[in-house]
Formats: C-alpha cells, structure tokens, sequence
C-alpha cells in the first residue's frame, strides 16, 4: 500500500498559522514533490506526516489509517533528512542495520535487507568503510538505505540534495528516479529546487503561504499555471509579466493592447465575463525561453543592460517602461548581443498567459498530449 491523504490540516506556532487546511490525496507508488519558498510550510507539512509535529487540526490518514496519534516509528514511514544524520563511529554496514538492530530484527534478516539495499545503492564495496571515508553522494545513499530496510509504506524526503554540490545532486536525481522505479513504492519529496521538482515529480504541489497553490503533473504546471505566483515560480527565468489592457474578449480568446499592437492570446473566458473585461488592465504572461530574435506576432525594441553568455543559450535583461522587473530573453546558443546595444525580439501569441488583476490565470486553449515545444529551460 502506501496512500496518504490530508484532510484539512493546519498547524499552527502560537497564533502564527504555518499550515493552513490543506487537503491532499497521494495515491500509492506516485513520487509527488513540495514545492515552494522558504517559508511556505513544505517542511512543516513533511514532518506533520512523519509525526515529527503535531497536528494542530485536520487529519493525517495512511491506508485509510488516521495516524494523527500515533508515533513515528508506528506510521509506516522512513524520512531521510538534509543532513546526513549518520554515525561516524560506525560502518556503512552498521549505519544501515542501525534500524534493525533497534527492532532487534534477526541477525541473517539483517544482514539480508544491508546487502539487499547495498546493491540497489551501489554501496557494496564500501560496507566495511566509515562515512568519514565517503563523499557526500555516497553518505546519503547510506541514509537512504537505513530508509529502504525498514522496507516503509511511505519514503519522505526532506531535501536531501541540498547539501550537494551542483554536478552531485543532478546525479543524486537520477539515482533517486531510478530508486522510486525500482522499488515502486510512494514518495514525498519536499524541496525549493524546481529542477528536482520538474525532473522528478509524477505531481507537484506547489505551496504558497501556507496554502496549496496548484497542484499537477510538471508539464501542466508549466504550460497552464492557475496563477501569477505558479508562473513566476515555475520556470527558470521567471515568466515576463506585462501590463495590458483588454480591448475585447470573444470565443477565440482575449485580444490586448500591448504597446500599441493588437495580441489576441488563446484562453477560455466565459461568456458573462466578456463584455466586463473590455478595458480593463490584466497580465500578459511570457517565458524567457519563448522569446525569440526578429519578426513575430509582437515585436519590442528592447536595450538590454546585461547579457550573459553561457555557450548553449544567450541570457539578456533589459528595462521596459511600466515594468518594475527586468524584462528577460533566452536565445538559443550564442548569440551576437551586447550590452546596451538595442535589439529587437519578438515572441508569438500561441506562447502567452493572461492574468486577470486578481492573479488568476484565464485556461490556455492548449493540449498538452499534442505539445511539440522544447522542454522547459531550467538551471540550478
């Protein structure tokens, strides 16, 4: 088994609310990933599963279980942490049994589940070393395999990457996407990396102030996020947003002034919406990676202030008027811009977003089965 569902759960600090009425249902073998700023309660929320904190309200339920009363090591779940957590006076092999020698497992089960999670972590030869002998990537393998014996319901992860360097953790993700495959058993992985969240995740649920923002499949949240707060946060670097005015709304979508030039951009808006929307100011939503050089549905003369070459892809920043961001472009490869020279880019209706003045976007008319688009450009 292995299903969690949330049933309006808030903690509260005092009178400060960390965690507020979150609902959620994970079902069995999904890898979902926590997303969000530091201060959102992602951490929170994990170590309210792992019965790390209490509840303040709402239910935790495991297999159908509550377990909002019940301790840890009862809840069927293994946490692996940031750090390590690891003893250094013991070996790999004592590190990873530690777990069973407390439930005073048999000594041939233990030695069965070490090697058994040994070989799945490629750790076979280095079972007589101590972490002090192993590099950074090689000691969490050790904390995950101390999760793996225990041979939990739930694995939950509370960034364990973190404290990689950068070429460690994208390798780290790969053998962790490998793991869930292999063991097929549920996981709930909370970071602030959207790369690991993009490159991971079966969902993600993206966590606002204490709130569920959006939750779906990484592609989803890319190409139709519900909002600016989604949207700016998925993607790297961030989404543009300028500021429009409506000139009409009909069935083929919401047509925009934007410096001049009529945009119509693809969304859904309903019919008793239509007539309201006519010159009101709204958000038109465009990734830097889908800016491109010379002639489109909209073309802007930009100067950009910095630009940064980076061999696979061209980055430049630029200032626009009404616009209290720097307006982003990524060209593919290297490209012959430089700073304070004016340039003109452009980019095409079918990549863009509305946002109404509340933050809430209207649906791109999009199928995503069908989306042909390079993958999203993301950095560490």
């Amino acid at each position: 088994m292995g299903q969690l569902s949330l049933k309006n759960v808030v903690k509260t600090f005092g009178d400060f609310e960390v965690v507020k009425r979150i609902s959620l249902d994970v079902q069995e073998g999904e890898f979902v990933v926590f997303v969000g700023p530091s201060g959102c309660g992602k951490s929170t929320l994990l170590r309210m599963i792992a019965g790390l904190e209490h509840t303040t309200a709402g239910d935790i339920l495991i297999d159908g279980n509550r377990v909002n009363d019940l301790p840890p090591v009862k809840r069927g779940i293994a946490m692996v942490f940031q750090s390590y957590a690891l003893y250094p006076h013991m070996s790999v092999y004592e590190n990873i049994a530690f777990p069973l020698r407390v439930e005073r497992a048999p000594e041939k089960e233990i030695r069965e589940k070490v090697e058994a999670a040994a070989a799945i972590l490629h750790l076979d030869s280095r079972l007589d070393q101590k972490p002090g002998n192993l590099s950074g990537g090689q000691r969490q393998r050790v904390a995950i395999g101390r999760a793996i014996v225990r041979q939990p319901e739930i694995f939950l992860f509370d960034e364990p990457l973190s404290n990689l360097d950068a070429a460690l953790r994208a390798d780290m993700r790969i053998e962790l996407t490998r793991l869930h495959k292999q063991l097929s058993t549920t996981m709930i992985y909370v970071t602030h990396d959207q790369v690991e969240a993009m490159t991971m995740a079966d969902r993600i649920v993206v966590l606002h102030d204490g709130h569920i923002a959006q939750v779906g499949a990484p592609l989803a949240l890319y190409h139709k996020p519900e909002n600016t707060f989604v949207a700016g946060f998925i993607g790297n670097p961030r989404m543009n947003f300028l500021p429009v005015t409506v000139q009409s709304a009909s069935d083929e979508g919401i047509t925009v002034e934007f410096q001049g030039q009529s945009l119509t951009v693809a969304v859904d808006v309903p019919a008793d919406r239509r007539a309201a929307l006519a010159g009101t100011q709204v958000s038109l939503g465009i990734r830097p990676e889908h800016i491109s050089l010379g002639a489109g549905n909209a073309v802007i003369k930009i100067t950009p202030t910095v630009v940064e070459h980076l061999g696979q892809q061209t980055i430049g920043y630029a200032k626009l008027p009404d616009l209290e961001d720097n307006f982003c472009f990524v060209l593919p490869g290297t490209q012959m811009i430089m700073d304070d020279q004016s340039v003109n880019v452009s980019f095409a209706t079918s990549d863009c977003h509305i946002f109404d003045s509340d933050g809430q976007a209207f649906e791109r008319q999009i199928d995503l089965s069908a989306m042909t688009v390079p993958a999203p450009v993301l950095s560490e």
